[in-house]
């Protein structure tokens, strides 16, 4: 992952750009799936709504941020003593798998190499890997196995982009970019001499392969990321189109992230990835396939000194409000270099655990309120459609709700939490729900409305 506004910036030139809504009537396709097909392999995940994300590599030893080794513009060298120092001796992916499925998160997507290039897997095609350090052991297959054995969906992040191969060319992101005040074109020049991408695509599709012909049905591939213009990377870079072809073809079920800049392809991705965006700017995805990636704090990977944690009450706000846009969360953990969830993860996790065994019922699968339902002051509706039942998540309490326009709609309310009835009255047509003067004790109490 990126630096929030940067990340923004890119996403949005790609993904909500006037251009591309034009052309969307003239997509080409690369597959002949058909609409049908796609929406029957995704139910599960469009059910699910809630993931997963995990950010752990060698970055866990400094822990001041998974894009260290840019920040600092760090050489290999100087990052060598990260590998050389890697010993996790805590880890134990079954205790993640349980935390997990403890807060009712349905899939699992863990970084198999983000953008510094260490691989957590045991892949023949380089040296820079988990075997090779203290850990010497693949720690890829013992997620894999974990979250399997929870009932959880397991996913894969692999970063298109590698600080460490020594054929990646420098661009404007890399670590060893060339600095403010030269001529930018003669120093990429210069410093590519000898690098060759070709080599380093085939690189990339011998690992992809690995992981999925290795550690058996893979449900998500989280492909990051591409970044169009001078001194960037796009889908050429990656051969995108033969990428995916090839995923697809090793993988016919899997799920497929939209950071490969295959826009142009009506298929060229299965959903959409708005990160670290705040609730209200969610709504511009209604209709549409996403799942947003937010983390605890500002950052993916571990970062010791990072204090902008969110409370619960906001982690559940972005959970709420991505399934009442009709979409999904995935929510990071950015595990310590002993392989343990920071202690402010595991309270977080918990406390949505908490919130999630009385009130998941409005989460999974549900989906945004029909049109017809006004969404009352402070409050957030989400909406099972198979079950006809809608949920009011109050976001604030006080002893009375009124739902706007609600009359002759509802034939019963209860909290959702315990079952218990809540009596309402008409007035004109709205109804008022008389609440207990004492809020329950949830966080956000939910409302269930039987149609």
């Amino acid at each position: 992952m990126i630096k929030r506004r940067c990340k923004q910036l890119l996403i949005a030139a790609l993904l909500c750009s006037p251009a591309m809504k034009l052309q969307a009537q003239e997509k080409k396709r690369i597959g002949n799936e058909t609409a049908a097909q796609k929406e029957q392999r995704m139910a599960w995940w469009t059910h699910d709504r809630f993931g997963m994300f995990i950010h752990w590599g060698l970055y866990a030893l400094p822990a001041r941020h998974e894009w260290v080794k840019h920040n600092e513009q760090l050489t290999n060298e100087q990052y060598q003593q990260y590998f050389d120092l890697f010993n996790p001796n805590q880890f134990d992916p079954k205790s993640w798998a349980k935390q997990a499925k403890a807060a009712g998160m349905k899939y699992a997507v863990l970084t198999t190499k983000h953008h510094e290039g260490f691989c957590l897997f045991d892949s023949r095609y380089t040296d820079y890997k988990a075997t090779n350090t203290a850990a010497k052991r693949d720690l890829v297959k013992e997620f894999v196995d974990a979250f399997r054995a929870e009932g959880i969906k397991v996913g894969f992040y692999y970063s298109l982009i590698d600080w460490h191969h020594p054929d990646f060319t420098v661009d404007g992101v890399h670590p060893q970019r060339p600095g403010n005040g030269v001529n930018a074109d003669s120093a990429y020049a210069a410093m590519n001499k000898g690098r060759d991408m070709n080599k380093y695509r085939q690189y990339m599709r011998n690992q992809i392969t690995e992981l999925l012909t290795k550690y058996g049905k893979i449900d998500i591939l989280w492909l990051d990321f591409s970044y169009p213009g001078k001194n960037g990377k796009d889908k050429n870079d990656w051969d995108a189109v033969n990428l995916l072809k090839m995923i697809r073809k090793l993988q016919p079920n899997i799920i497929v992230d939209n950071r490969l800049n295959l826009d142009e392809y009506e298929d060229g991705a299965d959903f959409l990835t708005p990160e670290q965006v705040r609730v209200d700017e969610l709504a511009q995805y209604r209709g549409k396939t996403w799942e947003t990636c937010q983390t605890f704090s500002g950052s993916w990977g571990y970062y010791r000194d990072e204090n902008s944690w969110k409370s619960t009450h906001q982690l559940l706000e972005l959970l709420i409000g991505s399934v009442s846009r009709g979409g999904n969360l995935i929510l990071n953990v950015g595990p310590t270099a002993r392989g343990v969830f920071d202690y402010r993860a595991q309270n977080a996790l918990g406390n949505i655990g908490d919130w999630m065994k009385a009130n998941s019922e409005s989460i999974y699968g549900c989906t945004y309120a029909p049109e017809s339902f006004k969404t009352p002051e402070n409050t957030m509706l989400t909406y099972n459609p198979t079950t006809k039942r809608l949920y009011v998540h109050l976001l604030e309490y006080n002893g009375h709700l009124t739902l706007p326009g609600y009359n002759n709609k509802i034939k019963y309310a209860q909290f959702l939490h315990d079952n218990s009835e809540l009596k309402y009255t008409t007035s004109g047509e709205d109804i008022v729900i008389s609440l207990p003067e004492k809020k329950p004790n949830v966080e956000v109490p939910v409302v269930e409305l039987v149609l």
